[in-house]
């Protein structure tokens, strides 16, 4: 994906504030090199906010008649508003080593016989993984294939297929489980309604 920076001349709070009532969202590059501040148009990055490509792939930043490699490192979004408050992305290149979080996108799951066979859910336990590998191979997404899943199973860490270079990061986790399969509770028969209570006999009216 590629969007455009401009060079940010103004620094300070009182200058943040002002481009944020322009319409402009105030950003950081850094790595490879000096730090450096920039500016990018607020509703063409909340846009490109909403894309997964966006958080979790190499982007092409141009920036003044030149285009960088860099990596979305960090948003700062405000409280209860949609405004992007502030922005940081880290150059890279073909050599650079990165860890990054990457979204999983779960496949095979209507198809697999814990689903189609065994009437059982597939829970996915995790969203996301992160990984470290070169900047050239990071993926845009990690594909799970659950279609070998029955009941009583879970996919784990250890069972993704990932190409050579990319590694998991697990923080001391051993093979943590990504996805499992669990037994749907069987619905219970409603209650047979009890039978209303006959009506009390009507009291006659005693002589006076």
């Amino acid at each position: 994906m590629k969007f455009v920076a401009f060079t940010r001349e103004l620094q300070g709070t009182g200058a943040s504030r002002r481009l944020r009532n322009a319409g402009k969202v105030p950003g950081i590059v850094y790595g490879a090199g000096e730090p450096a501040k920039i500016e990018l148009d607020h509703n063409a990055l909340f846009h490109a906010l909403k894309k997964e490509a966006f958080h979790s792939s190499i982007l092409d930043m141009e920036l003044n008649g030149q285009v960088q490699k860099v990596l979305l490192r960090d948003v700062q979004m405000h409280a209860w508003k949609q405004l992007v408050l502030h922005v940081d992305f880290q150059r890279v290149d073909a050599t650079t080593r990165i860890t990054k979080k990457v979204p999983l996108h779960f496949i095979n799951e209507e198809n697999s016989q814990a689903v189609k066979l065994d009437k059982c859910l597939i829970s996915h336990v995790a969203t996301d993984l992160e990984i470290e590998c070169l900047a050239s191979q990071l993926p845009e997404f990690l594909t799970v294939d659950l279609g070998g899943l029955a009941k009583g199973q879970s996919l784990h860490v250890s069972d993704l297929k990932l190409d050579a270079g990319i590694k998991v990061v697990l923080h001391g986790k051993k093979n943590p489980v990504i996805a499992a399969v669990v037994a749907q509770e069987a619905e219970e028969a409603p209650a047979e309604a009890a039978p209303a209570p006959a009506p009390a006999p009507a009291k006659g009216k005693g002589k006076k």
